[in-house]
């Protein structure tokens, strides 16, 4: 029971603050708020204050910012259809910036109280294409294949996104000296996977300085992510297995709590431990969140700034019926890939 009401605050928090960036921006460019809602279906509750319905709804799976004019034509002089393109762009960014805000933050406290990961090995493995490759303990590699590294976590995802069977160009640094090298990684069969054979040199932050430039860095690190994951759809790396609905991000943010209480238990930490794991699970979501909303998709908020900015640019705007059609088409198709999400994500916790 307590994790079900802890993955309901996760997906709520995160809704409430992605929908409440609309929210605040919309108010402050004076557009007209006809509801402000978390979750969708049902209302289990609900008032009104001013000109704005607040709601809150039984599915926990969603929420919205509904404006006049957002959907319509409309001739109120708050409408959103009437306002500059300059400002409309900011109402649908600001959803995706107050997520990135509010990973942000809390990777500031997960940095606080618990470790910084700068890209520096604290071992190599014996025998490990790193040590063949010329690598060996207190390197810090700066780049992969031409790409700034800056979190060690970076190494993993690459190594996860790309070829594995292809040799790798890593720059790094040795005593202060920069240097080249080409490693060939090899396959573990312990892990099922393909090795560098390294570990990493985490460490406790150098104080608040330190904790916000990792901050950037995670939120950084959870963006770049998003695209790497995007990018294996079309190199041929994906697995329908990788995606993931509320029905698998519930089922995760539960293993989570569950390694992070079995880790308390081990070692003593106590809740603090169970509870720093889901604020950087929120971290991750809020982040992906932000990402996945600036998308170029008809119904999301990145189709939307596109026509906005199609209206800036060519001095046209897009007409309302056309808009909706566009729209609808994206929802349409939205509502199919969650449909299969949903059905996959099922399959993988009975079979799991």
């Amino acid at each position: 029971m307590v994790k079900i009401i802890a993955i309901i605050l996760v997906f709520g928090i995160i809704v409430f603050v992605h929908e409440f960036g609309h929210f605040i921006v919309a108010r402050l460019c004076k557009v007209k708020v006809n509801e402000f809602s978390i979750g969708m279906g049902p209302a289990i509750a609900s008032f009104g204050r001013g000109e704005t319905k607040y709601s809150l709804r039984a599915l926990p799976i969603g929420g919205y910012c509904m404006m006049e004019g957002q959907m319509d034509d409309s001739d109120d002089p708050n409408a959103f259809n009437k306002k500059k393109p300059w400002q409309r762009l900011c109402i649908l960014f600001a959803g995706a910036f107050f997520n990135f805000i509010l990973a942000f933050v809390l990777a500031v406290v997960v940095c606080h109280y618990s470790y910084v990961d700068p890209p520096t090995i604290s071992e190599v493995v014996s025998g490990s294409a790193a040590e063949e490759a010329g690598l060996s303990a207190g390197d810090t590699i700066t780049a992969i294949n031409g790409n700034r590294i800056y979190n060690f976590r970076e190494i993993s995802l690459f190594r996860m996104t790309t070829d594995p069977k292809k040799p790798v160009d890593v720059t790094f640094l040795h005593d202060g000296v920069s240097k080249n090298t080409v490693v060939n990684m090899k396959y573990d069969a312990e892990s099922d996977s393909y090795m560098f054979g390294i570990r990493s040199d985490m460490r406790k932050s150098n104080g608040f300085g330190d904790e916000v430039y990792y901050g950037l860095l995670e939120v950084r690190l959870q963006i770049k992510s998003v695209f790497m994951s995007l990018k294996t759809i079309f190199t041929g790396n994906f697995n329908k297995d990788d995606l993931s609905g509320p029905v698998g991000i519930a089922n995760m943010m539960s293993d989570v709590i569950d390694e992070a209480e079995d880790a308390a238990e081990e070692t003593g930490s106590g809740f603090g431990l169970v509870l720093l794991n889901i604020v950087n699970f929120v971290v991750l979501l809020s982040a992906n969140l932000g990402v996945m909303n600036l998308l170029p998709i008809p119904a999301l908020d990145g189709g939307r700034i596109i026509l906005v900015l199609f209206e800036a640019v060519t001095r046209k705007k897009v007409p309302a019926d056309k808009e909706l059609i566009i729209t609808g088409i994206g929802a349409a198709i939205l509502i199919i890939i969650m449909i299969f999400v949903l059905f996959n994500d099922i399959g993988k916790v009975i079979g799991g």
